[in-house]
C-alpha cells in the first residue's frame, strides 16, 4: 500500500461502480467464461479461451486504482495474469508474429473500448485480472476479465473485456481523442491539451452526481 496518493488524488472509503454516466445501464447481465477475440495489426484473427488463461502463471497483486475524476481506492487486491506474459505466450504469436504492434486497443462488451501504448501493458504491475478481494471479480467490476494498469487513470482499465486488438497506430476516436492519450497518474494526464490541474477541479464536481447515478441503476 502506498503512503502518499499521487498529485491531485483523494482516498475514497469504499470501490464503487463507476464511469461515464451512459454506461451505466450497459453491465452485462452475467458473467460466464472469458472469450476474446484477438485481431493484429495485419487483420489476423484468433480466439482467447478462459481455459488458456488459466494456463499462464496466476497472480495476486495489491494496488491503488485511481479515478481521473480525482477519487482513490487504495490497496485494491486483484487476481489475474501478467498482461506481459500473456502478450509474449498467446497474443504475439498469434496475431503479430513480426512485432508489428505499437499499441493496444481494447474493447469490453459494455461497448466501451480504450487504447494504449503497448509498451505501457507491459510493465510488471498490469494485469487481465479475473479476480477481486480474494473472490470472482463481480460483473459491477469488469466480469469475466478486465484490465488492470495502476499507473494509468481508471478510464484505462476497460472492464469485461471481449476483444483485444494489436495495432501499428493509436487511431483514438472521438471523444476519446480528446481525453489524454497516455493517462498516467503520476503526470496527472487527464485531457489533451490542458493543465491536469485545472481539469481536476472540472472533474471533482462530477463524482457525486455520478455515483448517484450508478447507484441508481444498480437499486433497479
Amino acid at each position: 500500500m502506498t503512503t502518499r496518493l499521487p498529485p491531485g488524488q483523494r482516498p475514497l472509503p469504499f470501490f464503487p461502480r463507476f464511469g461515464l454516466p451512459w454506461y451505466a445501464h450497459r453491465t452485462p447481465g452475467a458473467a460466464g467464461p472469458a472469450r476474446i477475440e484477438l485481431v493484429g495489426p495485419d487483420g489476423r484473427r484468433a480466439t482467447l479461451e478462459d481455459t488458456e488463461l488459466d494456463t499462464l502463471a496466476q497472480r495476486e497483486q495489491r494496488s491503488d486504482f485511481h479515478c481521473v475524476t480525482t477519487w482513490s481506492r487504495r490497496d485494491v487486491h486483484w487476481s489475474g495474469v501478467s498482461f506481459r506474459e500473456l502478450h509474449e505466450r498467446l497474443l504475439a504469436p498469434r496475431v503479430d508474429p513480426v512485432g508489428a504492434a505499437r499499441f493496444v486497443r481494447l474493447h469490453g462488451a459494455d461497448g466501451y473500448a480504450d487504447t494504449l501504448p503497448l509498451a505501457d501493458l507491459l510493465a510488471d504491475n498490469v494485469l487481465l485480472a479475473k479476480g477481486l478481494d480474494g473472490a470472482p471479480l463481480p460483473v459491477e467490476h469488469g466480469a469475466p476479465v478486465r484490465l488492470v494498469t495502476p499507473d494509468h487513470y481508471g478510464y484505462k482499465n476497460v472492464k469485461h473485456v471481449v476483444r483485444i486488438e494489436l495495432r501499428a497506430g493509436a487511431g483514438f476516436p472521438w471523444p476519446l481523442s480528446l481525453h489524454h492519450p497516455r493517462a498516467r497518474v503520476a503526470h496527472q494526464e487527464r485531457f489533451r491539451g490542458l493543465p491536469g490541474t485545472l481539469i481536476a477541479r472540472i472533474y471533482r464536481l462530477m463524482i457525486k452526481p455520478n455515483l448517484w447515478w450508478f447507484r441508481r441503476y444498480e437499486s433497479r
